[in-house]
C-alpha cells in the first residue's frame, strides 16, 4: 500500500485478503461513496421495478402496459413520482402528528439498511489506485441476523402508521401487520438455520464462499421454498397483502396518507422486494458468483471484473418477477387462511426440514458416509415426506352435514331484516300465485281437456 510519504508502494493482491481485513483497512471516504451508491442502486432500482411490474403484469393479462412516457414506457415511473411530489399532502385532525410523519420514515431507513451487508463482488483493487477493498459496505460475524432485525423493525413503520392515522382502516391494518411479522418471520427464521448449519457461518460474505462449487438452492430447496413464501408474506404482497387490503380496508395503514408521504411508504415497499431478492440470491443462489462451478474452466473470468455485479443483479431481477408472477396470478388469501398458513403449515414444515437435515447429517458423518451424498437426495426426500405427511392427515374426505335451518321472522322488531346463513324464511303466503304455479295449473287444465 501507498505509504503518507509516497516513498514506497507496496502490491497487494486481493485475494490474499479475507472480506474481514479489506474492510478494516477502508477509509473512511470509501465507505461514504460505498454508501451513496448503494442508495442510488435502490432508488433506481425502485424506478424500473414499477416499471417492471406494470408491464410484465400488462403482458401476463393481454394488455400493452405503459408505453407512452419515454421509450418502451421507460419514463411512465418518473411521471409516477413527479405525480406524487406535486399532489396535496393532508394531514388528518385526529392523527398523532409525531409517530404520523415518522412512520414511513421508519419503513424507509430500515429497508435502506439491509443492503449493507450485501456482497456485490469478492476483494477487488480499485482501477487506478492501490487500495483493495471488497464490493461490500460492512460485514460481521452475526450479518445475517441484521437483516432479520432490520427486516423485524421496519414492519413498525406500518404498525405505527396505522395506529397514529386516528382511523378504524388503518388501526386493522396495523394490527393486521403485528400478526402476520410474528408468524412470517418465525417460518423466515427456520428456512435460514440449515443455511448456517451448511456454510457454517452467519456472515453474508462466508456463505457465498461457501457456495463456489454448489448454491445451497439445491441440497436446500424445501427451506428455499419456504424462504421464498415467507418473504413474499414478510413485504405484504399478493397474495399476502392483507395489511393493506383495498376491497375490504380501503387501503389498510396508508388509507390516511397522501402525497410524499404516501412515495415513503411506497418506496419502501419496493425496497423490500428488492432487499429479500437479494437475501434468497445471496443465500441460496450463490450471490455475486456465476452459475458456473470454480473447478470448472473459465470460472475466473466469470467471476472477476464487472461480471459478479452483474450476475447478483440477474438474480435479483429474476426473484423480482417471480414476485410480479405471483401477483398477476394469485388471488388474496382471507385472512384465517394466511394465518393458518403461517402457524400451522410453515413452521411445522420449517421446523420438519430443520430436524431431518440436522439430525441425517449427523448420522451420515458418525457413519462416514459421504455427506454430498446426502446433501443431494435430503431435498427430495423431505418433500415426498411432506406430502406423504399431508396426505394422510387428509385422509377420506367428510362429507359436508346440512346445518339445521332457523325460521326467521322477518318483521318480529317492526322492521324487515334479511336472514343469517344459517336462518331460512318462511313460504311466502302468495307461493301459489307464482307464474310457475300458474304454468303448472294451466298445462293440467290443458291436459284434463
Amino acid at each position: 500500500m501507498l505509504t503518507l510519504a509516497g516513498l514506497r508502494t507496496e502490491v497487494v493482491d486481493p485475494a490474499s485478503l479475507t472480506v474481514t481485513e479489506a474492510l478494516a483497512n477502508d477509509p473512511l471516504w470509501l465507505s461514504i461513496v460505498k454508501a451513496v451508491l448503494i442508495l442510488v442502486f435502490l432508488l433506481t432500482s425502485v424506478l424500473f421495478a414499477v416499471w417492471f411490474e406494470r408491464r410484465v403484469i400488462g403482458r401476463l393479462q393481454e394488455r400493452p402496459g405503459p408505453n407512452r412516457h419515454g421509450p418502451f414506457g421507460l419514463l411512465q415511473s418518473v411521471m409516477d413520482a413527479m405525480k406524487l411530489l406535486f399532489k396535496e399532502d393532508i394531514t388528518v385532525r385526529a392523527a398523532d402528528k409525531v409517530l404520523y410523519i415518522i412512520a414511513p420514515m421508519i419503513s424507509v431507513f430500515c429497508a435502506l439498511l439491509i443492503f449493507a451487508v450485501i456482497p456485490f463482488g469478492p476483494v477487488t483493487s480499485i482501477p487506478g489506485t492501490d487500495i483493495v477493498t471488497p464490493l461490500q459496505l460492512t460485514d460481521f460475524p452475526v450479518a445475517t441476523l441484521f437483516i432479520l432485525a432490520c427486516a423485524a423493525l421496519g414492519v413498525y413503520g406500518i404498525v405505527l402508521g396505522g395506529w397514529a392515522s386516528g382511523s378504524t382502516y388503518p388501526l386493522m391494518g396495523s394490527i393486521r401487520s403485528t400478526a402476520q411479522v410474528i408468524s412470517y418471520e418465525l417460518a423466515m427464521g427456520l428456512s435460514l438455520v440449515t443455511v448456517f448449519l451448511l456454510s457454517g457461518t452467519m456472515s453474508t460474505s462466508g456463505i457465498v464462499e461457501a457456495q463456489a462449487d454448489r448454491w445451497w438452492i439445491w441440497p436446500l430447496f424445501p427451506a428455499f421454498i419456504l424462504y421464498v413464501i415467507s418473504m413474499v408474506g414478510e413485504t405484504n404482497r399478493l397474495p399476502f397483502d392483507l395489511p393493506e387490503a383495498e376491497g375490504e380496508l380501503v387501503a389498510g395503514f396508508m388509507t390516511e396518507y397522501s402525497s410524499m408521504k404516501f412515495a415513503w411508504f411506497f418506496l419502501a415497499e419496493y425496497m423490500n422486494m428488492i432487499n429479500v431478492s437479494a437475501v434468497a440470491a445471496t443465500l441460496f443462489m450463490g450471490g455475486w458468483q456465476a452459475p458456473w462451478p470454480q473447478s470448472w474452466p473459465g470460472a475466473e473470468f466469470l467471476n472477476s471484473g464487472i461480471m459478479p455485479p452483474i450476475w447478483l443483479i440477474l438474480k435479483i431481477w429474476l426473484l423480482m418477477f417471480v414476485f410480479v408472477w405471483i401477483r398477476g396470478s394469485l388471488l388474496r388469501f382471507r385472512y384465517d387462511q394466511f394465518m393458518k398458513l403461517g402457524w400451522k403449515v410453515l413452521i411445522p414444515v420449517g421446523l420438519g426440514w430443520l430436524v431431518f437435515f440436522s439430525v441425517g447429517r449427523a448420522a451420515f458423518d458418525a457413519w462416514d458416509r459421504d455427506l454430498a451424498v446426502y446433501d443431494a437426495v435430503a431435498g427430495l426426500i423431505a418433500i415426498l415426506l411432506t406430502v406423504a405427511v399431508i396426505s394422510f392427515i387428509k385422509g377420506e374426505p367428510v362429507e359436508p352435514q346440512e346445518p339445521e335451518h332457523e325460521e326467521l321472522d322477518a318483521f318480529a322488531g317492526g322492521f324487515p331484516v334479511p336472514p343469517l346463513p344459517h336462518q331460512t324464511l318462511p313460504p311466502s303466503p302468495r307461493s301459489g300465485r307464482t307464474v310457475e304455479a300458474r304454468a303448472g295449473g294451466t298445462t293440467s287444465e290443458g291436459g284434463a281437456e
